[in-house]
């Protein structure tokens, strides 16, 4: 393997290529010419128009939905570039799917988020770079090294400018304390917690408020919204204790079954979300707003090329 390959090249897969090419003009460079098909019978094709000898390839491909179709074109993509002999491939996965079986909460549970590592690594990526997994301890999951991005600095940056007064962060469930208090800190403002259960997958039951939220702004911070569920019930139960405006936000919009509706239909004011899932036109609704994650991407491929520190971006506040 060579740590350092003597060209950078950035390639996209189709899960987001709109990240990809916006990730590439940053860099100042092209997207690379590579073509993920299908075969009439549903395998995947891909094919790379260009040499890749020598280079530090970089491809760019979330794992979301349909996710393990964009998990087969990653790992293809992987073997493609290793046997065109690149010179260091670097997985970039903004949204890492099959993150959330992180470890066995119940007999007979497989960790899928480990599996996912394993199947990575088998096919010949040599780093990994992502952003907010849904368990830090993935990081050890790999044998090869990780570099794990912080989408709280773009939305922290964000919430600065907007300037709200009586503001108040709010974590939507106990496990998201440390984020949480760590985004307030950055805001100068106190923290909530929402104190809830949840009785299956997917769904969730609002058992109390801890903090003072009445007559207060509010933001729900979380990695991810997948149904929505959670977020609009919690949304509701501060409501009732008195909140004024709230805000959500999250790195990962998943947003799949009724999230839409819900969103549209809650008590939130806005929802701001980053590019690491790309949202079609449908999903676009005013309440949600779209920043994008591709000047972070952009300078931690840059310092991965240059072999420079990338730790400073590891941060999870941004420079004041």
């Amino acid at each position: 393997m060579n740590t350092s390959g003597n060209k950078i090249k950035i390639f996209s897969g189709n899960s987001n290529p709109e990240l990809a090419q916006k990730i590439a003009s940053q860099l100042g460079v092209e997207l690379g010419d590579a073509v993920v098909t299908r075969f009439s019978d549903g395998e995947i094709s891909v094919n790379i128009n260009e040499s890749v000898r020598g280079v530090d390839a970089f491809i760019i491909q979330s794992t979301c939905s349909p996710v393990n179709r964009h998990l087969m074109e990653m790992l293809i993509m992987i073997d493609a570039f290793k046997r065109a002999s690149a010179g260091r491939i670097t997985a970039v996965i903004p949204y890492y799917g099959y993150a959330r079986q992180d470890r066995k909460a119940k007999a007979r549970d497989p960790i899928t988020a480990k599996l996912v590592a394993n199947l990575l690594t088998a096919a010949g990526a040599d780093r990994i770079l992502t952003m907010d997994l849904h368990a830090n301890q993935i990081q050890g999951y790999f044998d090869i090294p990780v570099d794990h991005l912080l989408g709280g600095r773009i939305l922290m940056e964000h919430f600065e400018k907007m300037n709200i007064e009586d503001l108040v962060v709010v974590s939507p469930d106990h496990g998201s304390v440390a984020r949480a208090r760590t985004f307030a800190q950055y805001l100068d403002s106190p923290i909530a917690i929402v104190d809830k259960r949840r009785p299956k997958d997917n769904v969730s039951e609002v058992m109390n408020i801890i903090g003072d939220v009445r007559d207060k702004n509010l933001i729900i911070l979380d990695d991810m919204i997948d149904t929505a569920g959670t977020l609009c019930n919690a949304a509701e139960a501060l409501k009732k204790f008195g909140a004024k405006n709230i805000y959500a936000c999250c790195t990962h919009p998943v947003l799949s079954g009724p999230a839409i509706e819900r969103i549209q239909n809650s008590e939130l004011t806005e929802v701001i979300v980053l590019d690491t899932i790309p949202l079609p036109e449908e999903k676009r609704i005013e309440k949600i707003k779209i920043l994008s994650t591709a000047p972070l991407f952009a300078s931690a491929i840059e310092k991965i090329f240059d072999c420079e520190s990338v730790s400073v971006l590891f941060s999870p506040e941004p420079q004041k």
